[in-house]
């Protein structure tokens, strides 16, 4: 079992925890974390892209010359794609970019990135993290105190507002729910910092 420093949010030591290996020992996939990164940023996509096809266009509604004598191409239309401001063939439409990975595959993923930030001492475990009012003021001392100034993902059992208000100002702080952990936001914090009761929460749903 790894044993990890339990912090207090002013920086002081209050004990260990023991991590489960299976969670936050193994050796981390680069290629399952690579394919959950992609997945996530696909799924994130807006798909709002549109062009008019040749239905939707106005005007073209009368054919613009004969069909026969005139010794030019014959035409249907004005709004034929070939016209300028004619209708694009085969344009973007809505649609969604979004895909599904196993549930395996996604497990293993956070497993992955949870173990890699535990080899790399990236992860910091709070014994709890909890304000006494929704101050920014208050959020910069907690980081100051545990020595952060990178990118920060906190992770808690249950949103506390008052930590997720006092935050929500600071440039490259993050805060988020135990059971709403994901790749991406792991990935792309430098630091996680993990109230002891999220721990519990996440041992338990990927243990």
């Amino acid at each position: 079992m790894t044993k990890v420093n339990v912090l207090s949010q002013t920086g002081s030591s209050v004990g260990e925890i023991e991590l489960n290996d299976a969670i936050f020992g193994i050796e981390p996939n680069e290629s399952v974390i690579f394919d959950a990164v992609i997945a996530q940023r696909a799924s994130l996509r807006q798909g709002t892209h549109k062009v008019k096809n040749r239905s939707e266009v106005a005007g073209g509604g009368r054919k613009p010359w004969k069909q026969k004598g005139t010794g030019r191409a014959r035409q249907g239309s004005i709004r034929s794609p070939q016209w300028r401001g004619g209708g694009i063939v085969f344009g973007p439409t809505p649609r969604s970019y979004a895909y599904k990975l196993p549930k395996k595959v996604r497990r293993l993923a956070l497993k992955s990135v949870l173990s890699a930030k535990v080899a790399d001492s990236e992860l910091v475990v709070l014994d709890a993290l909890a304000l006494a009012a929704p101050k920014t003021k208050e959020f910069v001392k907690v980081l100051s105190d545990l020595n952060i100034d990178s990118k920060v993902l906190f992770v808690t059992a249950d949103l506390e507002s008052n930590v997720a208000l006092a935050a929500g100002n600071l440039q490259g702080v993050k805060v988020l729910k135990a059971d709403g952990i994901n790749v991406l936001d792991l990935v792309g914090h430098n630091k996680v910092v993990i109230t002891k009761s999220a721990i519990e929460k996440i041992e338990e749903v990927l243990g």
